[in-house]
């Protein structure tokens, strides 16, 4: 039976023309009935994921061939969107409200793109392969004969009708869950019924419940899982010691924030006789507690990461687990991966042994404590942990020798500030606060870096099947556009087309830093490359400069440090059979995309939830006067951002004392009669004029 890739590449072949299915049986030579049927199966399953397309004369080819483009929409408020393809050497293609032929945000789609007069890329959608938005978070607003639900997500555009009889009981306001039934036509919203109630809109915890179901994230783990978990142990038995190396007289600490309960990593570090380091980074055995195959395994795979909001965290896997046996908690034995590392005054591994372990944690620190001792000497915290003063200094050491190297060989390091909401006992934000990069969370970051990378190249010399944490270069279009914004502030990427390094963008970086124009140009400059993601392959991590890079310091929360563990373990015990690599093979796509697609949604949920506490949290102050700094400048007007990381928008509209007028080639709005200038960087006073929470908007208006 010819496979999916064989018949793929029989019609990817140049003499190909389309055929119909009966041609294909003749021209494959397939002639057994039951092979015959279960070929126009696969046809029939390749053409509706869209690999391979039915003409309307019943004929069979692959779309790239036939000018056609497969991708994800990318849904704006305003009804137009975004096609970005799956192939990445693709544009993203422009679709207009009239194109849309009823797709919806973050549909799987199939267009077909043209060229306008003026040159432009656009696309109309010509089938829509999988519907995204079956089920839509949203509020409930009803009248006397029927009831319509606004989403949360703008961006699926449509309020979705409810016809009398299907609203469940729903009151005006409240937040529900709303089925779709009949998808958007021309001219005709989509129609839907409630099929679930989540709380009145107002009420404590619904805002972020109300995200959660927006991002269908798992609440409860199946009964499967829980009756798995219930057979986990509390401790470690002296069987499960055997054969690991026994580092628990080893001096140990874990580094992480306060409210920290999920423990992956644990660092120690000597001085040697020859004035080299040695680092250790021992991480949480999971893979010893989660085994391939299981119910566990099953669920983590499909949550993929963990998820932290405001006022929870959904683990991707049971807290029993997550919090318990498998974190690296302080004065109990916890089985580990460990990576010893020889790290001269260079940075560089001289000498790196990877191996099953068991160890005993001294100490669990946080990082304010460990700023507080390495930068202002706190004399109380001083004196409680004074047996591990030497190790945080040499820590710090080490630290800034990792640090120095990565900038030397290219690696970009965007500073970008990251805002925390506090919440009161009701989930109500009370404070919006700024969080710092200390030396501690610097420390942590270049460890974890270096046991990455040297993983990386040890599995990628050994040629078994992996998983890769990758960063692929900008696109040289992207480089051309960037340029053309960056020549506004007399910069300029340097380097060829097609072959960029990445220290054309740390200079960049630095050249910039603490001036006005920082956070945007580095903003911009971020969105220019691309998403870093999980892949079998090992292609380097751009931003970072790194040949070798992987996510091995997280199997509690990310699924694909997990599933590399099983195969480093596997190494370590001997050669992998024949029948295991093929298997790993196979398996390896799958994880890397599965966690790759659930990174992004947790990331998406995470910022909508900070940008929904911030608008929340800003409502309460309407009409409250802050200072700010411009940090954006557009045609109908100009962001500033608050000390605290909060933006809004100051619209052209409100600055009533001049008309103004948008010079592109500057960045700057312009009175035309006062000649005064609103650039970025300049210090503004706002008043707090408007906030829409369900629109995560925020408007400011200039004082005086």
């Amino acid at each position: 039976m010819i496979s999916e890739k064989e018949l793929i590449a029989f019609m990817d072949e140049s003499s190909y023309k389309p055929m119909t299915a009966e041609e294909l049986i003749n021209a494959l030579g397939i002639e057994d009935i039951e092979e015959m049927q279960a070929f126009f199966q696969m046809l029939n399953r390749l053409e509706k994921e869209g690999s391979i397309v039915l003409t309307r004369k019943h004929r069979y080819g692959l779309p790239k061939k036939m000018g056609l483009i497969i991708g994800r929409l990318q849904g704006h408020r305003k009804g137009f969107g975004f096609v970005i393809p799956d192939d990445p050497t693709e544009k993203d293609v422009h679709i207009s409200l009239d194109n849309m032929k009823g797709a919806m945000h973050n549909d799987k789609v199939m267009i077909r793109p043209h060229h306008t007069p003026s040159g432009q890329l656009e696309g109309e959608v010509v089938r829509i392969l999988e519907r995204a938005n079956k089920q839509v978070v949203g509020t409930f607003e009803k009248s006397k004969h029927f009831g319509f639900v606004v989403p949360d997500d703008p961006r699926l555009y449509y309020d979705i009708f409810v016809p009398l009889g299907e609203d469940k009981g729903a009151s005006n306001y409240d937040k529900v869950v709303v089925e779709i039934t009949r998808w958007p036509e021309k001219r005709r919203s989509p129609e839907g019924r409630i099929v679930e109630f989540i709380g009145r809109l107002g009420d404590p915890g619904v805002d972020i419940l109300s995200i959660v179901k927006k991002f269908r994230l798992p609440t409860e783990f199946p009964e499967e899982v829980l009756a798995e978990v219930k057979h986990a142990p509390q401790e470690v038995s002296p069987e499960e010691i055997e054969g690991r190396r026994d580092l628990r007289n080893l001096k140990t600490v874990t580094i992480d924030g306060a409210d920290a309960k999920d423990l992956d990593d644990a660092v120690s570090i000597e001085l040697l006789s020859s004035g080299n380091f040695r680092l250790g980074v021992h991480i949480a055995d999971v893979a010893h507690y989660v085994k391939e195959g299981s119910a566990l395994d099953r669920e983590a795979f499909n949550r993929g990461t963990s998820v932290y909001l405001a006022d929870r965290v959904i683990p991707m896997l049971p807290p029993e687990l997550s919090n318990g046996i498998c974190s690296l908690n302080a004065g109990v034995d916890r089985l580990a991966l460990s990576v010893m590392m020889e790290v001269d005054r260079e940075g560089r591994v001289i000498n790196y042994e990877i191996f099953e372990s068991v160890i005993n944690v001294d100490e669990r620190m946080t990082y304010d404590n460990v700023r507080k001792i390495l930068v202002y000497q706190d004399k109380e915290l001083m004196d409680r942990y004074k047996e591990f003063i030497n190790e945080f200094k040499l820590m710090e050491e080490l630290c800034l020798i990792l640090k120095e190297k990565r900038r030397r060989r290219g690696a970009v390091d965007f500073d970008f500030p990251e805002g925390k909401a506090v919440l009161d006992s009701k989930g109500r934000a009370i404070d919006i606060i700024k969080l710092e990069r200390s030396i501690a969370e610097k420390i942590i970051e270049e460890f974890m870096i270096l046991a990455n990378e040297t993983v990386a190249e040890h599995m990628y010399w050994l040629e078994v099947p992996f998983i890769y944490r990758i960063h692929e270069e900008p696109d040289s279009e992207d480089i051309s556009e960037l340029n053309s914004f960056l020549k506004i502030f007399g910069h300029k990427i340097k380097g060829r087309e097609g072959s960029i390094h990445p220290g054309a963008y740390q200079e960049i970086v630095e050249k910039v830093k603490d001036t006005p124009q920082e956070k945007l140009i580095n903003t911009v400059l971020l969105r220019s490359m691309k998403h870093a993601r999980y892949d079998e392959v090992c292609v380097g991590h751009f931003g970072l400069a790194s040949k070798y890079y992987t996510h091995f310091t997280s199997p509690i929360r990310r699924y694909p440090d997990l599933t590399i563990h099983r195969v480093i373990k596997e190494t370590l015990k001997g050669r992998i059979s024949k029948k295991r690599y093929e298997y790993l093979k196979q398996r390896m796509p799958a994880a890397a995309e599965q966690s790759s697609i659930m990174e992004q949604v947790a990331e998406e949920a995470e910022r909508d939830c900070l940008d929904m506490k911030k608008a929340e949290y800003m409502k309460q102050h309407l009409g409250s006067v802050f200072t700010g700094v411009i940090s954006s400048v557009l045609a109908f007007g100009f962001f500033v951002e608050l000390p605290n990381t909060v933006e809004g928008l100051v619209h052209v509209s409100t600055l009533t004392d001049d008309y103004y007028t948008y010079l592109e080639d500057k960045m700057i709005l312009m009175g035309q009669h006062t000649r005064k200038m609103y650039r970025i960087g300049d210090e503004v006073e706002v008043l707090v004029a408007r906030v829409d929470v369900d629109k995560r908007q925020i408007d400011f208006e200039l004082v005086n």
